[in-house]
């Protein structure tokens, strides 16, 4: 049972070579098909990526309008707060000039009732 193919030594040879070249084959990456839903799902991911951005830009546009809103109200309260404190001053004033003049018509009514 020597030889029953009766192959020779070239001939093993050769297939040893075609069978390693077929099992490394078979771990070389194989060219993808290009899938025919790619171009669909780059433009639903694009359209997804708009809108998120779209709804961030309407959020900082809202964020922003707050902020305006409330250093608006900050100015607001600090004009109203300088208002009130120039009123206080000007009813001091008043407070202080009417007492002036009746401490000076008092004068006067007391130097005209010594005079009498």
């Amino acid at each position: 049972m020597r030889d029953l193919k009766q192959t020779a030594f070239t001939d093993r040879l050769t297939a040893q070579a075609e069978a390693r070249k077929a099992l490394l084959a078979k771990f070389k990456p194989k060219a993808a098909a290009p899938d025919p839903e790619f171009d669909k799902l780059a433009a639903k991911r694009a359209a997804e990526k708009e809108a998120i951005r779209q709804k961030h830009e309407a959020a900082k546009a809202e964020a922003r309008k707050a902020k305006e809103v409330v250093q608006a109200q900050v100015i607001e309260a600090k004009r109203l707060t300088e208002e009130e404190q120039e009123e206080a001053r000007r009813n001091e004033r008043r407070e202080r000039k009417a007492a002036v003049k009746a401490e000076q018509r008092a004068r006067r009514e007391a130097k005209k009732a010594q005079r009498r």
